[in-house]
Order: C-alpha cells, then structure tokens, then sequence
C-alpha cells in the first residue's frame, strides 16, 4: 500500500474543492492498473464526497448545510468558557462539526486500467466547512 498527503488551501468558510486531478496523479505515481484510493480528511471540519461540482448545486448544498446546521445554531461546543484548555484562537465551529458528520470524510474511488472510475459529472470534493485554512488530505492505494 502506498499513502500520500496533499495540502489545499482554502480561501472561504464554505468553499467545494475540486481535488480529482491530485487523486488521479496520485493514481499515476503511486497506483496501478487496478485497485482503489481511499480519499480522506485530516480534519473534523471537512468533508470528502464525490459529486457535481455545479455551481447552483453548490450554493444548494451549502443552504442545505446551514438550514439543517446553522452557525448561529445554539450549540453547546461553541460554549467556549465552559471548555478547559481552549486557545485564545479557537473558532465557534460547532456547525462545521456537524455538517462534516452530514457528508462524510472519506471516499474511495475505484481504479481501472489506470484510470479513477467516476462518473460523467461526478469529481473528488474537499468541502471546507470552517475556512480560511491549510488543509490536508489522506490518500492511500488500495489493490491486491
């Protein structure tokens, strides 16, 4: 097996990544004719799906999160003077930790004859929940 980290910048609290060209490189570098990646998230603010990457699906996707997540929700996380040992930094991101747990931090994208096999719209997708941050990403070869 075979694993790599990438890092991707986010620029934006909610923002969808593209990141199937760094899995298909990966594939190139480090895979094979067959097998599988597994795509997953360093992060309890992120999410790794695969899906379109529209823009109107997106802005969808992201109303959808903070209808069922709000920031402004009353979450017992954000209750920072209640929590010991917290950094004078830290983010009231409750919502981002539950709408990472709605999507998911990890994918696998099968191989075949050295290609991902997705689908015709479908791409790898970082959704950052929690930006303006460096981000990393797990990827790990699988094959027998």
């Amino acid at each position: 097996m075979t694993h790599q980290l990438i890092s991707i910048a986010s620029a934006q609290a909610f923002q969808c990544l593209a990141i199937t060209s760094q899995v298909a490189d990966f594939v190139l570098q480090h895979g094979g004719l067959e097998g599988a990646v597994v795509v997953s998230g360093q992060h309890t603010t992120t999410a790794v799906i695969i899906n379109e990457l529209e823009e109107r699906l997106l802005l969808d996707i992201e109303q959808w999160l903070s209808q069922i997540a709000p920031s402004a929700g009353p979450w017992k996380h954000n209750d920072l003077h209640l929590r010991p040992n917290i950094p004078a930094d830290e983010p009231r991101n409750a919502h981002a930790h539950l709408q990472a747990l709605l999507l998911g931090n990890q994918v696998i994208v099968n191989v075949s004859k050295g290609e991902l096999v997705l689908g015709t719209y479908q791409d790898v997708i970082l959704v950052e929940l929690d930006g303006l941050r460096q981000r990393k990403v797990s990827l790990q070869w699988l094959s027998s």
